[in-house]
């Protein structure tokens, strides 16, 4: 189970994105604990309201809990890993909220303390918690038998292409995946020997290599998004320039801009417009089967949830109504029937109680499973669009390439004619002799 976590303020802004359906398919708040409040906008205020008779910024400590992508996670497991969290980091006893996201077939949760300690209004110290928190993921991994990630068993082997909220946030706008952008980069720069090669294999993907105002070397996208190409490939500035050499023959961002709007944006808009057309028209279908099935999943849970509600409020009636009263009652309590009818209630309570989980389970279970399918098709049919609109990248760039390949031929035949003008003699005579010259 990944688990990413930060110091954070902006309680209002949190309690939004944690309540948030417009990304998340489900929401469910599981917990709010420690506050006079039951709701997680309420609490989020409390903690800002309790962070203000403290000089702490920083008073709340949000984290995400992500577990395997293939893995059905119980809530039990969840509720495990974070009691070893508030053990790690000391912050038993203070006050959190838990809400579950459930998307694409997964589902996750965020955990949100406050740090702040009621009885010395302190805030509690989270010294290293990074390193805290990776032994904790690493245990969860070996006590669930998951596979655990390269990155997680060996620092120096993560992912490169990781990618910060800032990038994804800038590839969103450019309508393209930040893990992808990142991937194109960094292969283009492993097959690339020099600036030249690697700009054209950056054009054969659709992006183009440019001089940035503030960095030495920029990618510049079909839509003029810049991206630091040190940062795509994971390089330092000085290690760039080594390969690509000084970007002063670069084109500047403005005038890659400009190249791109004159040579390759008319000859690709009609093309790439066609393709993301058929692209919304393929994924329509299942946009809308995504939609109906959310829908489903939401209305069961709620017939659900009621049906367990009836049932269990029918039982604890039944329960409370084998405890009698009157002199009855008091003749139960003599010979302790009542204390065993209370020993009764209690064990079936909790049965009761533990059939409607494994109940509710085994509901979300088939849900995430279906809804895993409809992802799988989802993702298909995306990645195909996607190859799509690579390879008319690909084509405009060796368009270019052939026009210019047809401009070099233009100016070895005008060479070609000056040189075998020279060859003739005075008033357009041929030299006998010697025939054309064509150039030693």
């Amino acid at each position: 189970m990944i688990l990413k976590a930060s110091q954070r303020s902006g309680a209002a802004q949190l309690g939004q994105h944690l309540l948030k359906t417009e990304e998340n398919e489900h929401v469910e708040v599981h917990e709010v604990r420690g506050f006079m409040s039951e709701s997680v906008m309420g609490a989020m205020k409390e903690a800002e309201a309790m962070a203000k008779g403290t000089r702490c910024k920083q008073y709340l400590f949000s984290i995400s809990l992500n577990p395997p992508e293939t893995e059905n996670v119980p809530v039990e497991v969840f509720e495990g890993a974070l009691s070893a969290i508030e053990e790690k980091l000391g912050l038993e006893g203070q006050p959190r909220m838990v809400v579950f996201h459930e998307k694409e077939g997964r589902r996750h949760a965020h955990a949100v303390w406050s740090r702040i300690d009621a009885e010395t209004m302190t805030a509690k110290q989270l010294s290293f918690f990074k390193s805290k928190l990776r032994d904790v993921s690493k245990a969860l991994y070996l006590e669930n038998g998951w596979k655990m990630p390269m990155g997680l068993m060996d620092s120096k082997a993560r992912d490169p292409r990781n990618f910060t909220l800032a990038e994804w946030q800038q590839a969103k706008r450019a309508e393209l995946d930040a893990k992808t952008v990142k991937g194109i980069a960094q292969e283009c720069w492993a097959v690339s020997d020099n600036a030249k090669t690697f700009a054209h294999a950056l054009e054969e993907r659709g992006l183009y290599l440019a001089k940035g105002d503030r960095r030495s070397h920029v990618a510049v996208t079909y839509e003029g998004e810049v991206f630091a190409l040190s940062r795509l490939i994971g390089m330092k500035t000085k290690d760039v320039r080594a390969k690509l050499g000084p970007p002063d023959n670069l084109r500047s961002v403005a005038e890659t801009k400009a190249h791109i709007a004159e040579a390759i944006a008319p000859r690709l808009d009609t093309y790439l417009k066609q393709a993301k057309t058929q692209a919304k028209a393929a994924m329509k279908p299942l946009h809308d089967q995504r939609l109906a099935m959310r829908d489903a999943h939401q209305a069961e849970r709620r017939r659900m949830e009621q049906g367990q509600r009836e049932r269990w409020q029918r039982e604890t009636m039944e329960r409370a109504a084998r405890l009698r009263t009157g002199v009855r009652g008091m003749w139960d309590r003599l010979t302790g029937d009542r204390a065993k009818i209370i020993k009764q209630n209690e064990i079936e309570a909790y049965w009761g109680l533990r059939r409607d989980r494994d109940q509710r389970r085994s509901m979300l279970d088939a849900q995430h499973k279906e809804r895993r399918e409809l992802q799988v098709r989802i993702r298909e049919t995306r990645e195909r669009h996607a190859r799509q609109i690579l390879e008319l990248h690909k084509q405009a760039a060796n368009y270019r390439l052939m026009r210019d390949g047809n401009t070099q031929s233009r100016s070895i035949r005008s060479e070609f004619s000056r040189n075998a003008g020279e060859a003739r003699e005075p008033h357009g005579r041929k030299n006998p002799s010697r025939g054309l010259e064509l150039g030693r």
